[in-house]
């Protein structure tokens, strides 16, 4: 097998249909896409519970290629990072869906009622829904939900749940300002391999920014630093600042946004003081400060 393993969907076994006659497989597949059934789930480097790679949230879609003992091993259609996640965490292509969340975080409820007394469901930014209907006066989205296998919510066993119409977009729609977008997330927990509202890492808050603008950006910090332009003078908003294994992006001339673990949350943190304080303990100097050209 040959490339990045994080961008190539074959494990010895199978591979994807486009990589026959480029790796060595038993078989080769267009694979079967399925969406993610749960508010988030962890995409890993093998089938056994290691650490997170990435993660992906509700009803996003992962091709899966193989299900081997409980795992599926397949990558994610956002942007191609290959992995496995349990089978349980996914089920069918639900087809189009309508609207997309927002905002850092918002949530499922099983009525369309401000006051209600039904528990909630927590749900991330970048979750996708198919609202079929709305309700008091476009305040409640009413969607269809895709369960996991078996599960029935102890106060709610119908799939139609409800959500703030306020906190989500139109899929086709596109945000201006990746800078805004990031700082949607200001004080998420910084979470290492992160890609949500509950928890994000600095490429995920990157990818997260970025893609929300309609600006294509891969899963890791790594693959970040091949975007845009290189730049060698003063830094512009939304600019992006590399590290060794470390991304930030440029609010102004002064500051910076970034998902760290100094404040274990996403924070403002001013450039000099960002740039003395990784060099302090050890992470080096800045390798690239590129331009996404916007």
């Amino acid at each position: 097998m040959t490339g990045d393993p994080r961008l190539t969907p074959a494990n010895g076994r199978v591979a994807h249909a486009s990589l026959r006659g480029k790796v060595a497989a038993e078989r080769f597949t267009e694979g079967e896409r399925r969406r993610v059934c749960r508010p988030v789930v962890a995409i890993r480097g093998d089938g056994t519970p290691r650490a997170r790679l990435r993660e992906l949230v509700l009803h996003e879609v992962f091709v899966v290629l193989e299900e081997r003992d409980g795992w599926a091993f397949g990558f994610a259609a956002r942007d191609g990072y290959v992995g496995y996640l349990r089978s349980d965490d996914l089920g069918p292509d639900l087809g189009a869906t309508t609207h997309v969340v927002t905002a850092r975080q918002s949530y499922l409820v099983g009525e369309p009622v401000l006051k209600t007394s039904d528990e909630i469901t927590a749900i991330s930014f970048g979750t996708r829904l198919s609202v079929v209907t709305t309700h008091e006066n476009g305040r409640w989205g009413e969607v269809a939900m895709l369960r996991a296998p078996g599960e029935v919510d102890g106060h709610k066993r119908s799939s139609t749940m409800f959500v703030p119409m306020a906190h989500l977009a139109p899929v086709d729609s596109r945000e201006g300002d990746p800078v805004a977008v990031a700082e949607r997330f200001l004080g998420t927990p910084y979470l290492w391999g992160g890609n949500s509202g509950f928890g994000i890492d600095c490429s995920g808050l990157i990818q997260a920014a970025l893609m929300a603008c309609g600006i294509d950006c891969p899963g890791d910090s790594d693959m970040q630093a091949a975007l845009g332009t290189e730049v060698t003078g003063a830094p512009e908003r939304g600019d992006l600042m590399f590290w060794k294994g470390h991304v930030a992006m440029v609010v102004d001339s002064e500051r910076l946004i970034h998902a760290n673990a100094h404040h274990m949350a996403v924070a403002h943190e001013g450039i000099e003081a960002a740039r003395d304080r990784i060099a302090m303990q050890g992470d080096g100097t800045m390798t690239a400060h590129r331009r996404m050209g916007l």
